[in-house]
């Protein structure tokens, strides 16, 4: 019976079933707070708890999804491909945008690091807190962080922008489509994406674009703090 339990079907039943029904939640309420993967996650834990199945065996079961996050990612090139008209001109606002996003996101991380007085490793698996999670990982390996808490500051991260993200950029007056996509795909990665497609086909092309552009962003710039610090 265990091994039911935990069998690979099982595991992926569990998730998806979990996702299904935060989106009928979401779609119900229609508020960002029951966002599905917000529901989805809690309603993974419970299980796992309820039915005392540990991570290894949840990780194992699910590894296949974790495999698709990458080709998802690539995936979002296709909405890039229907906005192209509406991008072009504006490739070196663009790369400017998300190299701003980069240093800003990682000088927040060692700011809260020397105020704070976080170690080494802390910081390492808080710097591509803003990179998608294929992207993030390895990050975090590399550097000498704890790819536990990379993935759980990476997801947070997401939701946080995908719930406060547009309120923010409202308040802010920012009303451009490209502006905001940009800043929910460089803050929040896949999750702000989701919002940003929400919020119009625009947003949401140049919130995957950006996606790409800050994995790439935050991979040079801690290379490059890890060049320098030696």
């Amino acid at each position: 019976m265990n091994n039911i339990i935990t069998s690979t079907t099982a595991m992926l039943l569990l998730v998806v079933g979990s996702y299904f029904i935060g989106t009928l939640l979401y779609r119900k309420l229609r508020s960002a707070w029951v966002h599905p993967v917000a529901v989805g996650m809690v309603l993974v834990i419970a299980t796992l708890l309820l039915l005392d199945i540990d991570y290894e065996t949840f990780r194992q079961g699910t590894a296949f999804l974790d495999f698709l996050l990458g080709p998802t990612v690539v995936a979002l090139g296709y909405l890039l491909y229907e906005q192209m008209a509406h991008l072009r001109g504006r490739e070196t606002a663009i790369f400017a945008a998300t190299l701003v996003g980069g240093i800003v996101g990682i000088a927040g991380v060692w700011g809260m690091g020397l105020l704070f007085g976080l170690d080494e490793t802390l910081i390492a698996s808080l710097q591509p807190k803003s990179a998608t999670m294929p992207i993030a990982l390895p990050l975090s390996e590399q550097s000498g962080g704890l790819q536990s808490v990379t993935a759980i500051v990476v997801f947070f991260t997401g939701l946080t922008g995908s719930l406060v993200g547009p309120w923010v950029l409202d308040k802010c007056g920012i009303t451009h489509p490209i502006a905001r996509g940009l800043a929910l795909g460089s803050a929040s990665h896949g999750i702000g994406t989701s919002r940003a497609i929400e919020l119009g086909a625009l947003e949401g092309a140049v919130s995957g674009l950006a996606i790409g552009l800050t994995g790439v962003t935050l991979s040079l710039l801690i290379a490059l703090i890890e060049w320098v610090i030696g």
